[in-house]
This record gives C-alpha cells, sequence and structure tokens, in this order.
C-alpha cells in the first residue's frame, strides 16, 4: 500500500565513492530510479569534501580507488559522521581487506559488480541498522 501525505518517509540519502565515473553514473541513475537520494563523487578527497557539507543516511564506498585507499576513507568518514551507514564494494580478490573495513566499522561488502536487488536490500538493511543504533 503507497504511503501518503505525512507520513511518506523521505528517501534514503546515500553518498556514493568510486573512481571508476561509468560505474558511479550508471549505478546512481539505477538507484535513484529505485527512489535513493544519490550524491555521487568520484574519489575519497571529494567525497570527504562532499561530507563536511551533507549529511547521508548510508555511504558506498569502492575500497580501491586512485586517490584515497577506500580503508583511509573509511576511517576519515567514522570520525566525521559516526551515525552514517557504510557499505563497502570491493573487487573479487579484497574480501580480506573487505573483512578488515567491517572490522573498523563498516556496516558490511558487497563484492563487484553486484546484483542491484542485492545491493538495494543492503542499503535498506544498513538503513534500518541506522535508525535503530
Amino acid at each position: 500500500m503507497p504511503v501518503t501525505g505525512e507520513h511518506k518517509e523521505r528517501a534514503i540519502r546515500l553518498l556514493l565513492v568510486d573512481d571508476e565515473a561509468g560505474y558511479v553514473n550508471v549505478l546512481a541513475n539505477r538507484l535513484s530510479r529505485r527512489g535513493f537520494q544519490v550524491r555521487k563523487t568520484y574519489g575519497g578527497t571529494e567525497a570527504i569534501q562532499v561530507l563536511r557539507k551533507e549529511d547521508f543516511d548510508v555511504g558506498l564506498l569502492d575500497l580501491k580507488m586512485e586517490d584515497m585507499d577506500g580503508i583511509e576513507v573509511l576511517k576519515i568518514f567514522r570520525k566525521m559522521a559516526p551515525e552514517m551507514t557504510i557499505i563497502m564494494l570491493t573487487g573479487h580478490g579484497s574480501e580480506r581487506a573487505a573483512q578488515e573495513g567491517v572490522a573498523l566499522g563498516a556496516f558490511d561488502y558487497l563484492t563487484k559488480p553486484c546484483d542491484l536487488e542485492e545491493l538495494v536490500a543492503k542499503i535498506r538493511e544498513a538503513y534500518q541498522f541506522n535508525k535503530q543504533s
């Protein structure tokens, strides 16, 4: 049943951090069509600058980026916005680093390319976790 009027929840604010511009643009478009409010950033440095000015519910953070390592970005995010839930995105073979991210406070990780429906479910799960803590 659709929710209307004052009871409608606002869109989940999502910070997408990945240095593969094509991937970011496609993923942002697909997630926006599913009702998420997506802010695209193309690296750790840009994401940190954006996070200084805007608030987000969930962050999707790539582990391997040219400008900054995803683990370093995660550590900074945890200090800047401890209330933001982080999902790490990793390529094949980087699961150990992603597990390190979870140990450092990331909510979970997914291996790229990930199934869109699985990603959407994980974002919603992370958002609910965020609201409960």
